[in-house]
C-alpha cells in the first residue's frame, strides 16, 4: 500500500495542523498508510553537526515514503521555524536531497481569514527551489481552523470534503507516474 509522510508544522499536540492530518489519515486510511514524522527532536539546522542520528531517522521516513503530506499553520506571514529547520536539514545536499522529485502536498492553516495562503505559497517556493514535486490543485487553504477543531480532531466536514478529494488525486497521480 501507499505511505505517505505527514508532517504538521506546528509542536503543539492539538494544534489545528496536527489535528487536520490525524483527521485525514483517517479519512484516508483504506487509500494509503500514513506514518507521522515528529520534527520536534530535530536539533537546529548546522552543517558542523555532521548527520545526527534523529535527523538521519527524519531522512529515511521521507526515503521510505512514496508521498509526503505537509499541513502548516502560519507564523508572522510565513512557514515556522520548526518546520523550516526541518526541511533544511532534509535540504542536505543541494539539488539531490531526498525531496529531490518526491511527491509533496501542502496544506496551510491559519486562525485568520485567509487560511494560511502566505505560508503555504512561501513553502511551495522552498519546496520547488529542492525539486520536490509539488502538487499542483486548486489550493487547500482552511481559515479560522482553531475553530474547527474539538477533542483534537478536525470537524469541518465540507473542507474535509474539499481535503480528501484532492489528496486522492494526488495520491492516484504519483501511484500511476513514480511507480
Amino acid at each position: 500500500m501507499t505511505t505517505i509522510l505527514c508532517l504538521s508544522g506546528s509542536l503543539r499536540k492539538v494544534s489545528s495542523a496536527s489535528a487536520l492530518l490525524r483527521t485525514l489519515a483517517d479519512e484516508l486510511k483504506d487509500k494509503a498508510t500514513f506514518r507521522f514524522a515528529e520534527i520536534d527532536a530535530l536539533p537546529h539546522y548546522n552543517a558542523d553537526l555532521g548527520m545526527p542520528a534523529e535527523v538521519g531517522s527524519f531522512i529515511e521516513a521521507i526515503e521510505a515514503a512514496d508521498g509526503v503530506l505537509i499541513v502548516t499553520p502560519e507564523y508572522n506571514y510565513s512557514v515556522p521555524g520548526v518546520l523550516k529547520n526541518a526541511i533544511d536539514w532534509a535540504s542536505r545536499p543541494a539539488y539531490k536531497s531526498v525531496f529531490r522529485a518526491k511527491p509533496v502536498f501542502i496544506i496551510s492553516v491559519s486562525g485568520g481569514a485567509l487560511g494560511g495562503v502566505r505560508a503555504q505559497a512561501h513553502l511551495k517556493y522552498v519546496m520547488n527551489g529542492m525539486l520536490a514535486d509539488v502538487f499542483t490543485c486548486q489550493e487547500v487553504v482552511v481559515p479560522h481552523a482553531p475553530k474547527k477543531v474539538e477533542d483534537a480532531r478536525f470537524t469541518d466536514d465540507a473542507t474535509l470534503d474539499f481535503a480528501v478529494s484532492a489528496i486522492t488525486d494526488f495520491i492516484a497521480s504519483f501511484e500511476t507516474v513514480h511507480r
